[in-house]
């Protein structure tokens, strides 16, 4: 029988929640993957780490200031270590079967396009990218010939149940939402809800940004948008449904009245090893014998209850965004970025975040061309539109 081929991976963003359990599940089949790049940003002590652990052909570092560590970290193996963002991008020359994208905020948009440029397979965790420049995405993909595979829990499971001969009778998909970790606080509290209390997350183990975006549910207002561009749907048909457990995470209702959903642990493993395997299953759950990988589901109580605007105003906002069209998503992503590591940072309220990104739209104009060019240039503005409101409020 002929030996199957490795398949070749890139793991952007590896140092983060996303990387990790990607690695975790590779790590498990040491005669089926090779892992050819792993890049982060700063976190040089771990990627160094995971360097030993994986033997990458490539490891990138895309931040400066850490780069002496890892080189010294590293010194004594063959890997061949780069740093910049230009090295990345030139490492995703390479031929590499899938690269996975977990790196968080706009710097994920332009490894995304390089891979889709040489007609790769991109598995697309990182949401902003897509909202920022969906049209751009989708238009590389189809002249490249690329392939993208919804990544993100809620864009996977609906791709899970997809069919594309069922497509013109979709009646409408819903996204589930956790409701994160104020979903019955009072709303008169928000002002003074801290971002300790808005990381600790109920359900997922997440990074920061995407920690405060499921805080404020502009992480929803994000996958609507982002549900839009991946399967090609007006956002009427995109709905949200607030389901506490995190069991179901995606649903495709049909026009005879059937809904078909995917359901699984809250455990991002569980998207990420069909990506892996896609369009096969790895059988990474059934082989293992970590008691902590087989939680249990609790099917006797799933509770669902409908988004409140008035609680979780962003959803409506990027709504609108979309609605608006243009560049318009592409400034929310950028002020939302600002206004979350700022709140991060203790310069502005919970409350603040959702407020600097509504000034950020009112006042910068959306045009309607969508090119690289443009979205770079309307990022960069409305990050500064931002920061200085940020600024003033702060006096």
């Amino acid at each position: 029988m002929t030996e199957r081929a490795k398949t070749s991976l890139a793991v952007l963003g590896a140092t983060g929640s996303i990387g990790r359990s990607v690695l975790d599940i590779v790590g498990r089949y040491p005669d089926r993957y090779e892992i050819m790049v792993l890049a982060a940003h700063h976190n040089a002590e771990a990627l160094a780490e995971l360097a030993l652990q994986h033997r990458p052909r490539h490891v990138v570092l895309t931040g400066s200031e850490a780069f002496p560590l890892l080189e010294s970290r590293l010194s004594e193996t063959d890997i061949h270590l780069h740093q910049g963002d230009a090295a990345l991008l030139s490492c995703l020359d390479e031929d590499i079967d899938l690269t996975v994208n977990g790196i968080s905020g706009i710097a994920g948009l332009l490894p995304s396009l390089r891979v889709l440029q040489h007609g790769g397979t991109l598995a697309i965790a990182n949401k902003e990218s897509l909202v920022a420049a969906g049209a751009l995405l989708k238009d590389t993909c189809q002249r490249y010939d690329g392939i993208i595979l919804p990544t993100d829990s809620e864009h996977n499971a609906i791709f899970q149940v997809w069919y594309e001969r069922h497509v013109k009778t979709i009646s409408h998909i819903t996204l589930t939402a956790s409701g994160g970790p104020f979903l019955t606080t009072p709303i008169e509290d928000f002002p003074h809800i801290t971002a300790e209390q808005a990381l600790r997350h109920p359900r997922w183990s997440m990074g920061p940004k995407i920690s405060i975006d499921s805080a404020t549910m502009m992480n929803k207002g994000l996958e609507i948008i982002e549900a839009c561009v991946l399967f090609d749907l007006p956002e009427h048909q995109v709905e949200v449904m607030v389901h506490p457990q995190s069991v179901i995470h995606g649903m495709i209702t049909y026009s005879d009245g059937s809904t078909l959903a995917q359901l699984g642990p809250a455990d991002m493993r569980v998207p990420l090893s069909y990506v892996l395997a896609w369009p096969d299953r790895l059988p990474w759950l059934a082989e293992s014998q970590d008691a902590t990988d087989h939680p249990k589901l609790d099917f006797s109580k799933l509770d669902f209850m409908p988004l409140d605007p008035a609680r979780f105003p962003s959803v409506e906002l990027a709504r609108q965004a979309w609605r608006q069209g243009g560049l318009a998503p592409c400034i929310m992503n950028a002020a939302n970025e600002v206004a979350v590591t700022a709140f991060l940072q203790h310069q502005i309220g919970f409350a603040d975040i959702m407020a600097s990104v509504e000034h950020t739209l009112s006042v910068m104009s959306v045009g309607k061309e969508i090119s690289l060019e443009s979205v770079l240039d309307s990022n960069d503005e409305a990050m500064a539109v931002t920061r200085s409101w940020i600024a003033k409020k702060g006096k």
